[in-house]
Parts: C-alpha cells; sequence; structure tokens
C-alpha cells in the first residue's frame, strides 16, 4: 500500500528536540534537503504500490538514507546506525524530532530498493537537477559522460574449446542448409549433449570425462 505523504506539525514538544533547534540549518544536508522535489519523486513512485496491504515504507524516508549511503560511502547497517545518532541524517529523512531508535526495520530498506527497481533512475535525474540548480554542475560538463561499468554484469561467455566447437557445429549446419547440402546426420542433439556435459565435467574436475567429451565434438 502506497505510504502516508510527509507531514510535519511544527509544533514543540515538552519531551523532544525539535531537531531545527539544534542543529546548524546552514548545514550542508538541511540545504540540501531543501532543494530535492521530494513531492514528485513521491509521485513517480506512486504507482509500485497497491491500493491494499499495510502501509510501506515513507518515500522521503527510503530516499534519503539511499542518497546518504551514497554520498557518504556507507552500507545498508552502516547508514542505518549512523540514523540513530546523527541529527543532520534523520532531518534529511524527513524527521521534526530527534528518534532515539531506528523507526524500521533495517531489511525494509533491501525490500523497498527491489520494489524500486528501474526507477533508480529517478535519483539520478533528481540529483543533476539539484547539481545543476545550485550552480555545481554546468550545462557543458555534460557534454562528456564517461560511464564505468568494471562492476556491471555483462552477458559475455567465456570462449571455451566446447563451446567454441559446439557453435562451429551449429555454423556448418547452417551452411549446410542455406546451400543445400544434405547431411547424413547434422550431430546437432549430440554436440548439445556433449557441449554441456563438457562443462559439468570440467567444473567437477573430472578431466578424463571432460576430454572424452571434447573428442566427440571434435
Amino acid at each position: 500500500m502506497r505510504p502516508k505523504k510527509h507531514r510535519t506539525t511544527g509544533s514543540n514538544d515538552l519531551f523532544r528536540a525539535r531537531l531545527d533547534q539544534i542543529i546548524n540549518m546552514k548545514h550542508e544536508l538541511v540545504l540540501l534537503a531543501g532543494k530535492v522535489d521530494w513531492d514528485w519523486i513521491d509521485g513517480e513512485i506512486a504507482p509500485l504500490y497497491s491500493d491494499q496491504g499495510r502501509p510501506g515504507l515513507p518515500t522521503r524516508f527510503a530516499i534519503g538514507l539511499l542518497l546518504l549511503k551514497q554520498i557518504y560511502g556507507l552500507s545498508d547497517e552502516g547508514v542505518c546506525e549512523r540514523w540513530v545518532y546523527d541529527p543532520y541524517f534523520q532531518f534529511f529523512t524527513g524527521e521534526e524530532f530527534f528518534q532515539h531508535e531506528f523507526p524500521h526495520e533495517r531489511s525494509d530498506l533491501s525490500h523497498w530498493r527491489k520494489r524500486l527497481g528501474g526507477k533508480l533512475e529517478l535519483l539520478l535525474a533528481e540529483s543533476l537537477r539539484v547539481a545543476h540548480a545550485s550552480g555545481a554542475l554546468r550545462s557543458q560538463d555534460l557534454k562528456r559522460v564517461t560511464v564505468d561499468t568494471t562492476v556491471q554484469p555483462k552477458n559475455i561467455s567465456f570462449p571455451t574449446d566446447a563451446k567454441l566447437l559446439h557453435a562451429a557445429i551449429k555454423g556448418l549446419n547452417r551452411l549446410a542448409n542455406k546451400h543445400g547440402v544434405r547431411l547424413r546426420q547434422s550431430y546437432v542433439r549430440v554436440a548439445r549433449h556433449a557441449a554441456m556435459m563438457a562443462g559439468r565435467y570440467a567444473h567437477a574436475k573430472q578431466f578424463n570425462r571432460h576430454r572424452r567429451q571434447l573428442r566427440i565434438l571434435r
């Protein structure tokens, strides 16, 4: 279920300290919190929730934790632990009064990230907008973008002998069909099984059986 929108009371509490009374309102996180369009992000994420069930994690709280995690290079556990004793973290995530305990389950952050899925690009878009509006990013800085994909999963298969031989057999069959050459046996089914077993035997370090499958492929 969609979480409730963030609301502040604007009033004092006899037993709790207001965050805006104990922190420096010119701090970088306070200024950044005022520039992020939280309502826009909340509206973009709203379609990810159903109309029934338990209310989800507040959008500003979850987005704020993700941003703090990236800004300070913290883990999920690290950002949750620091949130408890850092009033600036609490203010950035929308809290009005200082909290002495973490208000949600720490695993909720990973569940919320999975729910967000491809919408994580919203954080990048909003980050660029805030940086451009504050003057930290110039238009000419966006003319060239360098992307580091070192840790990005890639659809690349290591070219082992078995895979190359299997690919050659399939390629020769395609050429034979293209030029009308009739084959007594295509060996497609045999090659597929041999290539599969060669990989399994190599993984199990049963190299004699692995070499036997390679001989079949050759």
